[in-house]
Formats: structure tokens, C-alpha cells, sequence
């Protein structure tokens, strides 16, 4: 069974990003020495979903940040081609979150990363969120692209755990009741 996972920094605020899609307030965390987990969730992965502003600002980093098969949900960039150097890592699709992970499941994933705010959002409202982990900055940023958005009822979650780095970063990872 397939299943959607996510790991996310959020400001205390509540807001993955500024208003202008600038995350540059993530790197009051930032530790050589630490990721907070980054590559022990990606590497259990099967593959990542993001919407195309995250896609847009992952592009921003360089260096494509990603080992695992990558899916952009958005129906404007669906009949593009895949930028230079990330043909066969990288696919455009337009289909609804549970067709896409109909998809995904019959292609053998079965762990999926699913990032950004719009898709986070359409994928907890399809109820398909199986846990998450949200890394909470402590910055407050007062305006922004928020994490959560509305939904047709209450979603309960079950606290698995929560850590404090010395960073000030607080992690809590959470089941959704799905």
C-alpha cells in the first residue's frame, strides 16, 4: 500500500515560506554538522511529489538536491520538457492526487515525500498523509505561503515524538488519521 509522507520546515508562525515564495529565514537553523533528519526520511523515499513553486525554488538551489525519482504536480508545466540533465529523474503531471498515487503505486512505490504547500494541502484533504514531521523555526515571519489550508473536517493527528536540537529547531513527527 502506497503511502504519503511529509517533513517540512515551518516558520512558528505557521508559514513554509515568505510571500514571494523566499525561504532564505530556513537558514537561521542551518548546522554543518546537523540536517535534522533530511537524509535518514529521504533515503526512505521511494520518490518525491512537489508542486511547480517548489519546483521553481528547488531549481534556484544549483545543484538538483534529489536522488529519488521526482513528480511536479501542475497542469502548466505538464507538456514542457524536463529541463537539461534530469531526464529520467524528473516527470510533469496533472492528475489528481489519487490518481497520481495509482500511479505511482503500480510503478512499485510505496513511500512517497510529498512537498509544498498547495500539495501538501490537496493530499491531506484526499487523505493521503500517512504521517508527517513538521521542523518548526524559531522565527516568526509575520506573512507567507501557509503549511495548512482549509478542510472539510477536523484531521487527527497522533504525536509519534518530538525533539529539540540545540538550534532552537523543534521537530514533532505525527500519524494522520486517516
Amino acid at each position: 500500500m502506497i503511502s504519503g509522507h511529509v517533513f517540512i520546515g515551518v516558520s512558528v508562525d505557521g508559514y513554509i515560506a515568505r510571500p514571494d515564495g523566499g525561504i532564505d529565514w530556513l537558514a537561521a537553523v542551518e548546522r554543518e554538522d546537523e540536517d535534522y533528519g533530511y537524509a535518514r526520511f529521504g533515503a526512505g523515499m521511494d520518490g518525491v511529489v512537489m508542486g511547480r513553486s517548489t519546483f521553481e525554488t528547488v531549481l534556484g538551489f544549483g545543484a538538483w538536491p534529489y536522488e529519488r525519482p521526482v513528480v511536479v504536480l501542475s497542469h502548466s508545466l505538464v507538456d514542457l520538457p524536463v529541463p537539461e540533465g534530469l531526464e529520467g529523474r524528473l516527470s510533469f503531471s496533472d492528475a489528481t492526487p489519487a490518481a497520481l498515487f495509482d500511479t505511482l503505486s503500480a510503478r512499485g512505490w510505496r513511500r512517497v515525500w510529498v512537498d509544498g504547500g498547495r500539495v501538501v494541502q490537496s493530499f491531506l484533504r484526499a487523505g493521503l498523509i500517512s504521517e508527517m514531521t513538521l521542523s518548526r523555526i524559531p522565527v516568526l515571519i509575520g506573512a507567507g505561503i501557509p503549511l495548512f489550508g482549509p478542510l472539510s473536517g477536523d484531521l487527527r493527528l497522533e504525536h509519534q515524538e518530538t525533539r529539540a536540537f540545540p538550534s532552537g529547531l523543534v521537530q514533532s513527527r505525527y500519524r494522520c488519521s486517516v
